[in-house]
């Protein structure tokens, strides 16, 4: 089992806590700010504490644990996090001058070219081909810290695939449904040849490696599934509201 650094739990709680005083604040003030984004928000906290503390290999092979805990970190826990939508919320309730900073943050041009879903893409996607495909360490597969960077790099590529919160671009859904078939292809590549070959230095058995290879293969369908779906529910909002704008600006028939 990955050990779980000592103040992960206690800065995920802290993060939560955080989250849920400002968004009381909001609606103290008549604000609206939906509930669902709360409980999103503790969802993906937990998903990322649970990666690291839940005993997986007590129930699954070496490599197959790990490739559970890669899943939750990585795919499942930055989805409710990216649509709790934490930095609308940090917008909406700071005082003007963090406020300031932080919009010149996100509109900053390295933090728009990490935004730009093909770069976000790559980071994560390159990340998880030179862990498994690289000649690392073996111990870095039992690293707290991987886990933690898979996160970060899940979290980055999500935040910049359904471009929920205020960026200074956002590329349109063509880009980021693109962005989304491509980073799915190359990770069921990934998947399907960790049938065969481990990672090289390791040791798995070989029903260790096609447990940890289906699962990989079949949980990130399920993942890149649901964010499919996300983008489908914008693209049909946009249509949406494009049919109702050109319905209020169409002149009427004349008598």
């Amino acid at each position: 089992m990955t050990p779980t650094p000592a103040p992960l739990p206690v800065l995920v709680l802290l993060c939560c806590l955080l989250y849920t005083a400002a968004a009381a604040r909001l609606r103290h003030r008549g604000d609206r700010w939906p509930l669902r984004r709360d409980a999103g928000l503790w969802l993906g906290g937990g998903l990322l504490v649970a990666a690291f503390a839940v005993p997986w290999e007590s129930w699954l092979p070496p490599f197959t644990a790990h490739m559970a805990a890669h899943l939750t970190a990585g795919m499942a826990a930055p989805i409710p996090v990216v649509l709790s939508r934490p930095v609308t919320l940090a917008l909406r309730v700071l005082p003007l001058p963090a406020r300031r900073a932080l919009v010149s943050l996100t509109r900053s041009r390295l933090v728009t070219a990490l935004l730009f879903p093909p770069v976000a893409a790559a980071l994560d996607i390159c990340g998880l081909w030179l862990l498994y495909r690289a000649p690392l360490p073996p111990s870095l597969h039992h690293s707290p810290l991987l886990l933690l960077h898979l996160f970060l790099a899940g979290t980055l590529f999500t935040f910049a695939l359904l471009a929920v919160d205020p960026v200074r671009h956002r590329p349109g859904l063509a880009v980021r449904a693109g962005t989304l078939l491509a980073a799915a292809a190359a990770h069921a590549v990934l998947a399907k040849s960790l049938w065969a070959t481990g990672p090289p230095g390791t040791a798995f058995t070989p029903a260790d490696l096609r447990l940890a290879s289906q699962l990989m293969y079949c949980g990130g369908d399920a993942v890149e599934i649901a964010l499919a779906l996300l983008l489908a529910s914008q693209w049909y909002r946009a249509q949406g509201r494009s049919l109702r704008s050109h319905r209020g600006t169409r002149q009427p028939a004349p008598a």
